[in-house]
């Protein structure tokens, strides 16, 4: 089930808004994604670009947010997210043979561990990883970050999914 398209409030706390902001943009992934077959979620559609798939869209988002809340905030291991991989290139993006409806599962779990972690710290901590330098961002930042990044995959998934299927729409 999709989660809620919800605004945070016009008036709240700083939290408040950016984790629900960046909740909104979470949840156009998951509406992107409603009603696609598994051909369709894994069709490449971009010449150049054939990674950029619906389906390895939400695989990247889903090691986005392990790498920027679990490996640099928390400072756990980079071992298993593809993104840390240096061959092959976009690594995060493959998912041949892995179906969207797991990949959106895999994702809403992230999403979940993401803000239980967020909760849990002072906008004002900064990350704890020695060996990367974005690591020193306060979880204030990383949160603007990932608005950002999100948002910017959502419309990367609505102009995909228009070409796959000429499915689109604007919350």
């Amino acid at each position: 089930m999709t989660p809620p398209r919800v605004r945070p409030p016009f008036v709240a706390d700083e939290r408040t808004q950016l984790v629900g902001w960046l909740d909104m943009q979470r949840s156009i992934v998951h509406w992107k994604c409603e009603g696609l077959s598994e051909a369709d979620a894994h069709r490449p559609v971009l010449p150049t670009s054939p990674l950029m798939t619906m389906a390895g869209l939400v695989a990247h988002m889903r090691w986005t947010e392990h790498c920027w809340f679990e490996v640099l905030f928390l400072g756990g291991s980079a071992e298993g997210n593809p993104q840390f991989l240096e061959e092959p290139e976009d690594a995060d993006m493959l998912v041949e043979g892995v179906t969207l409806a797991q990949l959106l599962d895999d994702y809403a779990k992230q999403c979940e561990r993401s803000n239980e972690i967020v909760a849990a710290h002072s906008l004002d901590d900064v990350g704890k990883h020695p060996d990367f330098r974005s690591a020193a961002s306060s979880l204030r930042w990383v949160l603007i970050h990932m608005v950002e990044e999100t948002a910017r995959h959502a419309g990367h998934l609505d102009i995909v999914r228009e070409l796959v299927d000429g499915n689109k729409g604007y919350y």
